[in-house]
């Protein structure tokens, strides 16, 4: 890669919250990439934000025809939000390590019920890391025929290496699938290893700002 972008994310304290959207992100937590640098349709706004205790993730998805379809039997391919997190940044390296994480989070089971979370492996990984506890992720949706949206709170205790004090810089890269619409990338598309290559990781920079 030529360039490595460091895109910045805003604290937010007191998420989430005990409501049954977990919380509602603002506008300034919407993570852009420049758009010069990617001209693919953007139809997914995703918003990210931090604070000491995890981070949160909201997705919305709209201009659909159909309601979402999703298959927890294969989730990584299914309509839904992969996220990969390398709580070191380590950006030199091509193989993940103990501090990289996967999920898939799925707006709804394979019934059209509740959403769903998963922790995935990393193919080619140097080390067999345990996978975080995707249970103890808490998720809300709302599924309709034109589109859904999907908010998730991952604990800091499930990625192994969470410490913003420290480490304020997170490797980050981001996948929406949609079985209708295609897919959405942080930046390079599936020409690249993104899935398994944490050099392909862009940066999140975790902000002081409330």
């Amino acid at each position: 890669m030529l360039f490595h972008f460091a895109l910045p994310v805003r604290r937010v304290d007191g998420i989430p919250q005990r409501t049954r959207t977990l919380f509602d992100l603002s506008e300034e937590c919407r993570l852009v990439f420049p758009a010069e640098l990617n001209r693919a349709p953007q139809w997914a706004d995703f918003r990210i934000a931090w604070n000491d205790d995890g981070l949160a993730v909201q997705v919305e998805v709209g201009g659909k025809r159909q309601r979402p379809r999703c298959d927890v039997e294969r989730p990584s391919e299914s309509t839904g939000v992969q996220l990969w997190i390398d709580t070191r940044n380590t950006q030199t390296i091509h193989r993940a390590g103990r501090f990289c994480h996967a999920f898939a989070l799925l707006p709804c089971g394979s019934k059209g019920d509740a959403p769903v979370a998963f922790a995935l492996p990393i193919a080619r990984a140097r080390e067999d890391a345990m996978l975080a506890d995707a249970t103890r992720i808490r998720c809300a949706s709302d599924v309709h025929r034109e589109g859904w949206r999907l908010n998730a709170w991952i604990p800091g205790e499930i990625l192994m290496g969470f410490d913003p004090d420290s480490f304020p810089r997170l490797g980050f890269y981001y996948a929406v699938r949609d079985a209708e619409l295609g897919e959405q990338t942080l930046n390079v598309g599936r020409d690249f290893p993104f899935s398994h290559d944490p050099s392909q990781w862009s940066t999140l920079e975790l902000t002081a700002a409330r």
